[in-house]
């Protein structure tokens, strides 16, 4: 299969399904137990495809006993919905990001969401799959929940705009930007002098047509699902942030299932968390010329001035006061030292 069929696989898969969730054709028998995965994103993410993937293999491979259903785009809610249901177990899994809501219960959580911080993917992903991945498992179960031990990559962020390209920190200075609702979101922008104002995804595309703000900032991968080139003109390559999705589970009703499933569970949820981290990287390299011909203008800002300006403006200082000179550590030992 070429690289540009995949792709389309990937992004065209979920989008045959238009029922509420993405179910799996039943098997010969009624499964004997039946989860939901809740999700964020669109359909067509190559999330929710390798999340049905995960779900196919689990099926098969328990002999039709446990059936998990993916219920894409908020369609359960809104993240704070959808977490509240995972803590009180209406929900069994959910692909929550470390950056948004979750930090709001963990604070640490959004640790590998600095701004500047991480030079690529792979480094990033040495560290998840590493001590600081380890330590940061080990704060959920404090609050109830668990999370299984591959991160599912969202990728590096971008900033893009409808006023003028962003090459430097300067070109911030006051922009309208949404940002999802998280205090360390709002924190790097406030610290680069833009504008930022919370917003929920589902917002996005009608506050930028409306010009309620200027800019936002996303993976390629969700400025093409959600066409938001559409109503942007200007993407500028900052790499200013690196999310991801921890697939998470009530510990309670976790240690409930089945001992003999909980194995297989886990196993094809994380096999599909590294398969989508090797789509992300594809995705992303592919996507800039497609995006490109559909009239987003594209640039590479230098990206030293403005780790610069968060070291001046003290924005180091205040996060590594915030999560603790143990995570810090942790971080610095992946990153180097910031700040």
């Amino acid at each position: 299969m070429t690289s540009m069929t995949r792709r389309r696989a990937l992004v065209n898969g979920a989008a045959l399904i238009t029922a509420p969730a993405l179910v799996l054709p039943r098997f010969a028998k009624a499964a004997e137990f039946t989860y939901k995965f809740g999700t964020n994103v669109p359909a067509t993410h190559p999330l929710n495809v390798r999340a049905m993937e995960a779900s196919a293999r689990i099926l098969k491979e328990t002999g039709g006993r446990v059936q998990i259903n993916v219920f894409p785009n908020n369609q359960l809610g809104n993240d704070a919905d959808m977490l509240s249901q995972l803590r009180s177990g209406g929900l069994e899994f959910y692909a929550v990001s470390g950056v948004n809501v979750l930090s709001q219960l963990v604070p640490v959580a959004s640790i590998w969401g600095l701004g500047f911080a991480w030079p690529n993917d792979e480094t990033v992903n040495k560290a998840l799959d590493g001590e600081l991945g380890k330590f940061l498992r080990a704060q959920f179960p404090k609050v109830g929940l668990m999370a299984m031990d591959t991160v599912w990559s969202s990728g590096f962020r971008q900033i893009t705009n409808s006023v003028h390209p962003i090459n430097t920190p300067d070109d911030l200075k006051g922009l309208k930007i949404r940002v999802p609702v998280s205090p360390l979101w709002t924190s790097l922008f406030k610290h680069l002098g833009a504008a930022p104002a919370s917003i929920n995804f589902a917002e996005v595309y009608s506050s930028l047509q409306t010009k309620v703000v200027d800019g936002q900032e996303n993976p390629l991968t969700i400025i093409s699902i959600a066409k938001l080139y559409e109503v942007q003109k200007y993407c500028s390559m900052t790499n200013h942030m690196w999310d991801g999705w921890w697939c998470m589970t009530n510990q309670k009703l976790w240690d409930r299932m089945p001992e003999n499933v909980r194995p297989i569970i886990a196993k094809h949820l994380n096999q599909s968390a590294l398969d989508m981290r090797a789509d992300g990287i594809k995705l992303n390299a592919s996507l800039r010329p497609e995006l490109a011909a559909k009239g987003l203008i594209f640039n590479d800002p230098k990206l030293g001035p403005f780790r610069e300006r968060l070291v001046a403006s003290g924005f180091y200082t205040e996060w590594k006061q915030k999560y603790g000179e143990e995570a810090w550590a942790l971080l610095e030992k992946h990153t180097g030292k910031l700040g």
